[in-house]
């Protein structure tokens, strides 16, 4: 079984909502992005989500975008970050790990490699927010033969189109909370509890909400009703915030300790 599977499994058991943090691989540098995920899996995430860091995020507010670029000056790319997936995986890592990747930079590595990769490095899922539903045909076969979920978007906008979406799923269905692009918002489109409750009434797999929310207060709002939170920009701000610190073998474990401490409030 697919382990992003068991996670989900257990947490329904137990009356639980996933925490599902966002960080860019990459941000500030490699070595760091595996400090920060030992880090949020000691505060209790239950599911990651590494994001490739891309020139072009059409799907990513500035925050992200900002994260995107300092690791880019690193020459971070999709390998880069699979590796990273692969060295968490043999430095005791448990929670899933799902790749959060534009289409491009998995066109570019090639299919048939690409899945291998991802594969040896115990990748449980895969989000390509810009690949269409109705195109994703030979991807998601190549995904399922390496028991890894390509895990859909359905937005408040996706309206006729969810129940085909659901319908070929895989792992859970990522509700995005907000119109536009990710980033912390005070408020979330009108009748988005709704749109996640009809998402709910379509499927059996689990149901994750993300794209905004960045407090306490918000991810209990969703987790009462949802299988799991993603908070992404939130997060991503904070390793910003962090940066001097992280900068500095001085002040590192300082840096790394702020992280972890705004993740665990998360924890709901």
């Amino acid at each position: 079984m697919n382990l992003m599977d068991q996670t989900f499994a257990q947490l329904r058991k137990e009356g639980k909502a996933a925490l599902m943090p966002f960080i860019t691989v990459g941000d500030p540098d490699v070595e760091t992005t595996l400090e920060i995920l030992r880090e949020v899996e000691l505060a209790g995430a239950n599911i990651v989500e590494l994001g490739v860091p891309y020139s072009d995020p059409l799907a990513d507010g500035p925050v992200i975008q900002r994260a995107s670029e300092r690791a880019l000056t690193h020459h971070v790319t999709i390998e880069t970050c699979i590796e990273v997936a692969r060295l968490a995986r043999d430095s005791g890592i448990q929670m899933p790990i799902v790749l959060f990747t534009y289409f491009n930079p998995v066109l570019q590595t090639g299919f048939e490699r690409f899945f291998q990769l991802v594969q040896k490095a115990g990748i449980s899922g895969l989000i390509i927010p810009d690949l269409p539903y109705e195109e994703s045909e030979e991807i998601l076969h190549l995904a399922d033969e390496a028991n890894v979920h390509l895990v859909p978007l359905v937005a408040p906008t996706s309206n006729e189109r969810i129940h085909r979406i659901v319908s070929r799923a895989r792992g859970f269905i990522y509700c995005v909370s907000s119109l536009g692009v990710t980033g912390e918002r005070a408020s979330f489109a009108q009748g988005v509890d709704d749109f996640i409750k009809t998402v709910k009434e379509g499927t059996d797999l689990p149901v994750a909400v993300g794209f905004g929310i960045s407090s306490r207060e918000q991810a209990q709002h969703f987790a009462e009703f949802c299988d799991g939170v993603v908070v992404g920009s939130a997060i991503v701000r904070k390793i910003e915030e962090a940066l001097p610190l992280l900068q500095s073998e001085a002040t590192k474990e300082q840096g790394l300790l702020q992280i972890r401490d705004f993740v665990a409030k998360l924890r709901v």
